[in-house]
């Protein structure tokens, strides 16, 4: 295979492995500013019919009202805050990909490291709890025995 062919190979397998954007291009602001803007926000805003996805990357026809709504709150003027507060305040903070750091938020952000620190404890005590095996040693009669048996080898 030639390198020209190999080059082109990775280059398709590279755009292959990139995420599938699902904005259409009538959706696409013509100031690229503000569009520029409008994908920040967009990576940041769950998909509330996929989920795991941010409303760029779902066909969900939710998510598509979701980014035409980022869309024409930024063309009316608002700041990325005030569309982010706009479209949580509308929607929860659910809609929110990271959540917000905040006191009822608290146990979300805390339980992977308390069961870290739990699951340590756990192997700790685990390991302290193992008995060890006793030293025993052996009687006269016993080493005499032993000593036998070696002499008859």
């Amino acid at each position: 295979m030639s390198v020209t062919a190999r080059c082109a190979l990775a280059a398709a397998l590279l755009l292959a492995s990139l995420p599938a954007l699902a904005v259409q291009p009538g959706e696409v602001m013509k100031d690229p500013a503000l569009e520029h803007r409008a994908r920040e926000i967009s990576e940041g805003l769950r998909c509330l019919v996929c989920q795991n996805q941010s409303i760029d990357d779902s066909d969900a026809p939710l998510a598509k009202d979701l980014r035409l709504l980022v869309r024409d709150r930024l063309a009316k003027g608002d700041s990325n805050e005030a569309v982010r507060d706009y479209v949580v305040a509308r929607y929860g903070e659910f809609v929110l990909l990271r959540p917000v750091f905040a006191l009822h938020t608290l146990i979300l952000w805390l339980t992977p490291a308390l069961a870290v620190v739990l699951g340590l404890f756990g192997l700790w005590r685990l390991a302290r709890r193992r008995p060890t095996a006793p030293v025993r040693h052996l009687s006269a009669a016993e080493e005499a025995e032993v000593a036998a048996l070696l002499r008859r080898e």
